[in-house]
Parts: C-alpha cells; sequence; structure tokens
C-alpha cells in the first residue's frame, strides 16, 4: 500500500489542480467503487454534484477532499486508495483506462479526476467531518507537509473514519513526547508500534524499515527497553526518511503508484534496508537480511541492528 510520501504526492497534486473547483457531474461504475459509502454509488455521486472543492488533506495514509454543498455542512470524500488506487487529472477526452471506475468533471470545463484502481480493494466515500481530536495549540512556522501553508492543522475537521487514527510525524498536531511515552510503555517489538496507526500514523514497512536501519535499531527489539532519546531519534529518523522520499515523489517499486499526471516516484534508488536483501549495508557492508514480520517482509543489517535475544 502506498505509504506517507506516495498519499502526499496526490493529495499535493490535488490541492493544485482540484481544489476551488466545483463539481458538475460524478459517475462511479458499479457498486465496489462506493462500497463504504451507506448509501452507495448513486447517492454518493447525487451529493457531490454542485460541491466545492474547498480542501485536499490528508492524515498518515488517509486522504481526503472537503466539499461544501450549497444546502449542506462541508463533507469529506475519502478516497482509500488501497492497493493500486490511483487519482489521475486527466482531459475529458482523453482514453478512458481499463480500471477507471470513478470521474469527476467540474465547471470550468477543466481536467476531470479519475479514480482508477486495479486490485478494487480502494473506493470512494463520502462522511461527516468532526473536530480533530488530537488538534492542539501550534508553535513556530515550520511547514509540516499539510495544505494550507505553515502553522496549520486540519482546519475543516477530520472525517469520521479516520478520527481514530493518530498524528503523523509530518503534521503539526503530532506530539512527539506523547508518542515516546507510549511506544516505551509497551513491552512488544518497536517495529509493530511504527506500524500501528494509532500510535503513529502514516508509516509502513518500507518507511519502518528504513528508520530502524538509521537509528541502528533492530525491529524486533522491545519498544521498552530502548531509552526515551532512542525512541525520539527512531521516530526522527522516520520523519527525516519521509521528507526525502517526498522529496523525490515517493517510492514506487511498479506503475500502480504514481501522482496526479501518472508520473512515478524514484526514491526506491535510495533505499538503504528495504528491499535490499543481500546487498552490501551502506553502513557496514555486511549483506542486508530479510525475515518474515507480521505477514511482511522485515529488512535490517546484522552488524548494525543486532538481532535480539528474545523475540519481541
Amino acid at each position: 500500500m502506498p505509504e506517507l510520501p506516495e498519499v502526499e504526492v496526490v493529495r499535493r497534486g490535488l490541492a493544485q489542480h482540484v481544489v476551488g473547483r466545483r463539481v458538475v457531474a460524478a459517475d462511479l461504475s458499479g457498486q465496489r467503487v462506493a462500497r463504504r459509502h451507506d448509501g452507495g454509488p448513486v447517492d454518493l455521486a447525487t451529493r457531490v454534484r454542485q460541491s466545492e472543492v474547498l480542501a485536499a488533506d490528508r492524515r498518515g495514509k488517509y486522504l481526503w477532499l472537503v466539499l461544501d454543498a450549497p444546502d449542506d455542512d462541508p463533507h469529506a470524500l475519502v478516497m482509500h486508495l488501497g492497493m493500486s488506487g490511483q487519482l489521475l487529472v486527466e482531459p475529458a477526452d482523453a482514453p478512458r483506462e481499463k480500471h477507471l471506475h470513478a470521474t469527476l468533471d467540474f465547471d470550468d470545463d477543466g481536467p476531470q479526476l479519475r479514480f482508477v484502481d486495479q486490485r478494487t480493494f480502494g473506493g470512494l466515500a463520502l462522511t461527516p467531518l468532526l473536530p480533530d481530536p488530537h488538534q492542539r495549540a501550534h508553535h513556530g512556522d515550520a511547514d509540516h507537509g499539510h495544505g494550507g501553508g505553515p502553522g496549520r492543522g486540519h482546519v475543516h475537521g477530520i472525517p469520521e473514519p479516520v478520527a481514530h487514527i493518530a498524528p503523523d510525524p509530518l503534521e503539526d498536531a503530532f506530539d512527539r513526547p506523547r508518542v515516546i511515552r507510549t511506544m516505551k510503555s509497551k513491552n512488544v517489538a518497536v517495529k509493530r508500534l511504527l506500524l500501528d496507526q494509532g500510535v503513529v500514523s502514516g508509516i509502513g514497512n518500507i518507511y519502518a524499515d528504513e528508520a530502524l536501519w538509521r537509528a541502528g535499531v533492530h525491529g524486533r527489539r522491545p519498544a521498552s527497553a530502548l531509552t526515551r532519546p532512542a525512541i525520539g531519534r527512531l521516530l526522527d529518523h522516520a520523519a527525516e526518511v519521509m521528507r526525502e522520499a517526498l522529496a523525490q515523489g515517493g517510492t514506487s517499486f511498479d506503475a500502480l503508484y504514481v501522482n496526479v499526471n501518472g508520473a512515478s516516484g524514484y526514491f526506491d534508488r535510495s533505499l538503504d534496508a528495504y528491499g535490499q536483501t543481500g546487498r552490501p549495508c551502506a553502513r557496514c557492508g555486511s549483506a542486508i537480511r530479510r525475515e518474515e514480520f507480521m505477514n511482511r517482509s522485515s529488512h535490517f543489517c546484522p552488524r548494525c541492528q543486532t538481532v535480539p535475544r528474545v523475540r519481541a
């Protein structure tokens, strides 16, 4: 699945090409694309018509458009990308993709927004916006990657299905001391916590392996065995590697992960651990190893990331 950098690349494309436009038509093909929407595809298509797109927003791997309908409060059109979902901005007369499931047309005769999904695990859903339970007072003026400029959080709220998701390391609401305390209190594998979207969102298998490699920590080491400064450094490495990936358009291993213009990211060329099995560690030269973890693959350096004696 796409992780935070890949989703943020798409969000920025939507902010550039879709925000500020009004939907005049929506076409959804089949039931599956709207299976998460209570009213089904016909209801969703009807309700989004004449809505203005106020913002493109994201938390972790979750992406949504804020829609302001003429006779309703703003809602979120949550876009689940799943394993292979793509959001493409293309002319209405462009050839239709084989796995095209939804289109949005706008009042300015500009390009369409298309939802393409080869494996059909993704979909669209219109949901209410709730106050962000993690919103807090912000200080400083660093741009943490969200739309709306420096120092802003989710000003329109959070979609109902996303309310339980923890803030990600690149947003204003991320409470680093709280996350460190939470992780330190858990006697479970630290990689399991990095992947737990209720603890910290946006980090998937790729960037967890990269952050652990940079921190010199094996993913099976219990979080409770790490010092608070060590956990803090690990979180900082996760944020750092995701910012670097974002600057390169994300990580694309195949044609499924693309931005709204159909271009692939190229951070896969900069990976030090994930997918590097058998290649020399960039730090010490030892061969990178792969092992099974939570039905996934973990990649690590056996010299730089000492395997814990007791499995967490």
